[in-house]
């Protein structure tokens, strides 16, 4: 049944968009994140801290899209086994198409700007995560048993 092998990948796109709400943009996220970057990294400027909360809102993009590579990698293969690039594309291309329909999304929140950087970034972050799925799954069970595998030794 296709909801099995989708639903997770359906969540997290619930998950992703909520992250593009107001409760997320910067000034809300900051209030959480720095005060634990003074208690680990004491005495740095301002603008030191502010830094690392972008460097940390920008990785959250690109982990949340990693995660999400890998969950629709999962959805488009469905029960099959093994690696096939077009299950690969398949997944990096609704991952790409999902983070500008987000960014678009962005535009509509007051306290968020749209960004093709983090449209860039976030199809980074599946392709990234696809990439190490073939690096996984290359040596292991293929989908299409091969010629010499089929044939039976000669006795």
């Amino acid at each position: 049944m296709w909801f099995w092998a989708w639903w997770p990948a359906i969540l997290w796109s619930g998950v992703i968009f909520t992250m593009s709400t107001d409760t997320f943009s910067a000034e809300h996220t900051k209030w959480f994140f720095e005060p634990i970057l003074r208690w680990l990294i004491p005495g740095l400027a301002q603008s030191q801290y502010d830094y690392l909360h972008h460097i940390i809102r920008k990785c959250a993009h690109f982990t949340e899209y990693f995660v999400y590579g890998v969950l629709l990698f999962r959805a488009v293969r469905g029960r099959s086994a093994g690696w096939r690039w077009t299950w690969g594309i398949r997944a990096l291309l609704i991952a790409a198409g999902y983070s500008a329909t987000d960014e678009l999304h962005q535009v509509f929140v007051v306290s968020r700007t749209a960004s093709a950087y983090d449209s860039l970034l976030d199809a980074t972050g599946a392709f990234v995560a696809l990439v190490a799925l073939w690096l996984w799954l290359r040596g292991r069970v293929s989908p299409i048993p091969s010629r010499s595998s089929a044939r039976k030794p000669d006795s």
